[in-house]
């Protein structure tokens, strides 16, 4: 993708909203550094977090082929660089090269089995588990701090979104992992202090 195209570059601050749910994108955002979360409403009114999204993730793919609104709403978990690269642009790029045209679909179509998967592996998979894959998946994706802690710092209850659990209960699960020795807090940070406890969690 021409994201070398990219002439606007927009500066998102830790808990600014970059979009939200039912607006409508004139284009794609390109992250050049930060991490956002996406969340979905859900019935009961609360954020769903769907999917982090990190350096080279795009946002707004769907608005390059569909009129609809965002179904998603996106968040800054951290400071972030974005580029904004329209959809007049991008469109005069799909309409000269169709090969990129496949890509973007491609990708598109990945994104889709990748949310289909992980609804049906968070459905069969423990509490204790998801929590555990969680703090794993920010270990290895986002690294960690001079401290060992890390570096993604997000509040009790993404935690509990993302898990898909209620706050008390990823609360809970922390004070347990942490009681035994797997993590060690401080504040709001987490440290992993045992991974494959982790990784062998049931």
């Amino acid at each position: 993708m021409r994201v070398s195209a990219c002439k606007t570059g927009k500066i998102f601050k830790k808990g600014q909203v970059i979009f939200e749910e039912g607006e409508t994108l004139n284009g794609v955002y390109c992250v050049k550094s930060g991490v956002c979360k996406l969340t979905k409403l859900s019935e009961n009114g609360k954020d769903q977090v769907v999917k982090l999204v990190v350096k080279g993730g795009l946002l707004g793919k769907r608005s390059l082929v569909t009129e609809q609104k965002t179904n998603l709403s996106a968040v800054a978990l951290n400071d972030m660089e974005m580029c904004f690269i329209p959809k007049s642009e991008i469109m005069d790029d799909l309409n000269k090269n169709p090969k990129f045209t496949m890509d973007v679909l491609k990708t598109m179509a990945e994104d889709l089995k990748e949310s289909d998967q992980s609804l049906v592996s968070m459905a069969q998979k423990s509490v204790k588990r998801r929590m555990a894959e969680i703090l794993m998946y920010i270990h290895d994706n986002f690294g960690t701090d001079d401290d060992g802690y890390l570096s993604i710092v997000i509040s009790r209850e993404d935690y509990a979104s993302i898990v898909g659990t209620a706050t008390e209960s990823a609360i809970r699960i922390l004070s347990q992992f942490k009681k035994e020795g797997i993590i060690s807090t401080k504040g709001k940070q987490i440290k992993i202090e045992d991974y494959v406890a982790l990784k062998w969690m049931e």
